[in-house]
């Protein structure tokens, strides 16, 4: 049985993007609550002051992981920890540490500097780890140098936007080119964190999709994905072959996330389907439904995604799902 699709409620979304965006802890969790009525297994929220700020602040995080669980949502809860809420790599660390109330999982960018000893001190407060990577840069070797502990999640970013054949985008990460990003994380290491975090088990930790193998990912790329990404980006990702990377064919205990935002979105949720990767969608990653009308909410976004698994894991996508 395929995990649920993670949803990811408001990421860097405002008020100005539409009604669909929640902006209130209330609303917040109101949506969060029909997310998962609709079909969502995990869901990811970006905390924020009164004036729209994102804050790793406890009083901040604490209050809205507080108000999803009162409104009764009771999958597991993730929260980025990035450059874009505290610039300073102690001060991240720091701001983890001083948490009152915990989420599930936490999102870290493995590309950013920090991003090891992050890691390090969110698994020893017990707090299972999404390590993004923008999925241009998943080719080759896995880039963490070593396996992975059993509370880490790779998640891929497959990006179209502004890239031409050859010239792929990066996830939207700001930093170094391919080269630079690649030595930079595979030079990281985990150092402790294996210790840290024994074995696979925590709440939000699933496990790995059932093998359905990935026949057709390349007919489904060349058709459904190039519109979005180019065939170069979406065949590099897949090592030339129609599947996955070649570190993700036997996936970790965690399973692996593929997602995309905007045009990218609905091409990555195939994909990902395709794949046995867990699909993520949501307003903070895309703000239409794959027809192209305007997403009223999250649960609908949800749905949607919920319908292209089942139309994939058929054999491929209708009409209504592309």
């Amino acid at each position: 049985m395929r995990p649920l699709p993670v949803v990811s409620l408001n990421g860097s979304r405002g008020a100005a993007d539409g009604p669909a965006v929640p902006m209130s802890s209330e609303d917040l969790a109101r949506s969060a609550a029909e997310a998962v009525a609709a079909g969502a297994g995990e869901v990811l929220v970006h905390p924020r002051t009164p004036c729209g700020r994102e804050s790793l602040s406890p009083r901040v995080v604490g209050p809205v992981l507080r108000a999803l669980r009162d409104a009764g949502v009771g999958v597991p809860l993730s929260v980025p920890v990035s450059v874009a809420t505290e610039p300073d790599p102690a001060g991240r660390v720091a701001r983890v540490r001083s948490w009152t109330v915990l989420p599930d999982r936490a999102v870290v960018r493995w590309t950013e500097p920090g991003a090891a000893e992050l890691v390090r001190a969110l698994l020893l407060r017990g707090i299972a780890v999404d390590a993004a990577l923008p999925a241009a840069e998943a080719d080759g070797p896995a880039p963490w140098g070593r396996e992975l502990p059993g509370e880490v999640r790779p998640v891929l970013e497959l990006t179209g936007r502004g890239v031409t054949a050859g010239e792929p985008t990066w996830g939207g990460a700001r930093g170094p080119g391919p080269a630079g990003t690649r030595q930079a994380a595979r030079g990281a290491g985990w150092g402790g964190a294996r210790e840290a975090a024994p074995g696979s088990g925590r709440g939000g930790a699933r496990e790995a999709a059932p093998g359905s193998g990935w026949a057709g990912a390349r007919e489904a790329a060349q058709a459904g994905v190039r519109e979005a990404v180019p065939e170069a980006v979406v065949l590099r990702i897949g090592d030339g072959d129609g599947g996955p990377p070649r570190w993700l064919r036997e996936p970790p205990a965690a399973g692996w996330v593929l997602f995309g935002r905007d045009a990218a979105a609905w091409p990555a949720a195939r994909l990902a389907v395709r794949w046995g990767a867990v699909v993520r969608t949501g307003v903070g990653d895309v703000l239409r439904l794959p027809d192209g009308r305007p997403a009223r909410s999250n649960a609908e976004l949800v749905s949607a995604a919920r319908e292209i698994e089942r139309t994939e894991s058929r054999g491929g996508p209708t009409a209504a799902s592309r």
